[in-house]
């Protein structure tokens, strides 16, 4: 993914089964099609309804998994992740799913989000005597559970999720059930579907498409969802609350085949392209968009204007992971290694270059150039979401907003910093609509704090980075 260059990461994919004799190998094809979610550890958790059984390392899918690992994960149920690290940082220790073993059962835990009372919470369970062996949220969840003073994990997971804030996405499993969750906002999506009688779970609907599942519906808000050899059952652990699911599965982090929130994705994208051109035309001979994720709304703002769309840029997909390194340096290494200009495409001419969002600024400044260094005459930047201005503390790796340029500089200084001609950024308003939907003077279901800067849940003092602005 170009992701890494760009600085604007998602923290996981979730991906579950339950009743199928293959729900491992399922779960391998399932977390292939949530690796754009996640590049840094992948991992499936079985049970065959006595014991739990996990494999999990760090790096791809691929690299995790053998053919040799499925002979020890034999099971009718299962659930799997693949992680990007922002809470808690990377490392082993921090792969999920995390399982944890007691003398009452095991249970294993995958998480997609960020809880924003993690740090608090786990000052107050270690003065009870906790000791935690990873430093991932997502490990707050299990002390919670064992703690409840409860008698099933229906009741533990449920007094648990009451204390809970922030963004979450669960999958967890015992030997007997497994059980999804879903924050009260509904910042995170997911999604359950139907393999014959096997019930799937995962982040996004295109995993279902992979292993010829079908969708049935979105988990809703605040609620937990358990499946056992009884079937399927809901319940709620929290009252009704204002959708916020997140605009950047939108703009960027979802793949163009999902539907999030009966929304298809690159329909969404094309659409977003489209009321960007209405926004921000420009007198230019040829439109290109930023691979792969800023193809859809190049697609859009090509038919709005009438410009030709062509590929002005082509992505390397046969790149290691070396690029994916902390300093900017090595980030605008990164681009050269994993982007280059069709110079057939925009010598000579007036190119607008569409991009989805910004983060820092150093990928769309190396992108100017590397157009101009390929002959193109003029480059005009169009960006298919509003200014990220404020950092993300539900699992988007933002939380630093001195490095957001669009935090820090003026329209025009970063036009200036990217070399562009011309620059200019979708609106909020814009975005909404574009998305579809019905009422674009509200939130609209959706969270838009990275671009407004008013959070959908209380942000608590410890989750605040020193640099963050609130």
């Amino acid at each position: 993914m170009f992701a890494e260059i760009k600085g604007l990461n998602e923290e996981c994919g979730v991906f579950a089964i339950w009743g199928h004799k293959d729900a491992a190998h399922l779960t391998y094809y399932g977390l292939h099609s949530l690796q754009h979610r996640g590049q840094e550890g992948a991992g499936i958790v079985v049970t065959d309804g006595e014991q739990l059984k996990v494999h999990k390392g760090l790096g791809l899918v691929n690299d995790v998994f053998s053919p040799d690992n499925f002979s020890d994960l034999s099971g009718h149920a299962a659930i799997g992740h693949v992680r990007y690290a922002t809470a808690g940082g990377g490392g082993f220790a921090n792969v999920q799913p995390l399982l944890f073993r007691s003398q009452t059962g095991s249970l294993a835990i995958a998480h997609n989000g960020n809880l924003v009372n993690a740090n608090s919470m786990k000052h107050q369970l270690e003065y009870q005597g906790s000791i935690f062996q990873s430093t991932s949220d997502t490990e707050v969840v299990a002390h919670l559970i064992k703690r409840s003073g409860y008698n099933t994990l229906e009741d533990q997971l449920r007094n648990a999720l009451e204390m809970l804030k922030g963004a979450y996405a669960f999958a967890v499993l015992n030997e007997k059930q497994l059980m999804v969750a879903l924050d009260p906002n509904g910042l995170r999506p997911l999604s359950i579907g139907r393999l014959g009688d096997a019930y799937v779970v995962a982040s996004e609907t295109c995993a279902f498409d992979l292993i010829g599942a079908v969708y049935e519906r979105e988990v809703e808000p605040g609620e937990l969802v358990i499946i056992d050899e009884n079937g399927l059952r809901s319940t709620r652990f929290a009252g009704s609350a204002t959708r916020a699911i997140c605009s950047m599965e939108y703009v960027y982090f979802a793949r163009p085949d999902s539907n999030v929130d009966e929304i298809n994705i690159h329909k969404a994208r094309k659409s977003l392209g489209k009321q960007l051109a209405i926004e921000s035309p420009v007198e230019a001979d040829v439109v290109t968009g930023v691979p792969d994720s800023s193809i859809s709304a190049a697609i859009g703002y090509a038919e709005q204007t009438g410009i030709p769309y062509e590929l002005g840029m082509i992505k390397n997909r046969y790149v290691g992971r070396t690029f994916i390194q902390p300093s900017q340096e090595l980030r605008e290494q990164g681009v050269k290694m994993k982007l280059s200009a069709v110079r057939g495409v925009v010598e000579g001419k007036r190119v607008v270059m569409i991009d989805d969002s910004i983060v820092r600024g150093t990928t769309s400044r190396r992108i100017v150039k590397m157009l101009r260094e390929a002959g193109a005459k003029e480059v005009h930047v169009r960006i298919s979401s509003p200014p990220i201005t404020h950092p993300c503390f539900y699992g988007i790796d933002t939380s630093n907003s001195g490095e957001l340029i669009a935090a820090n500089h003026s329209l025009e200084e970063m036009r200036e910093i990217m070399g562009a001609d011309s620059l200019a950024f979708l609106s909020t308003e814009g975005l909404k609509k574009g998305i579809g939907r019905s009422d674009a003077t509200s939130n609209c279901g959706q969270c838009l704090a990275c671009f407004t800067g008013e959070y959908p849940t209380e942000i608590y003092p410890d989750t605040l980075h020193p640099y963050a602005k609130v």
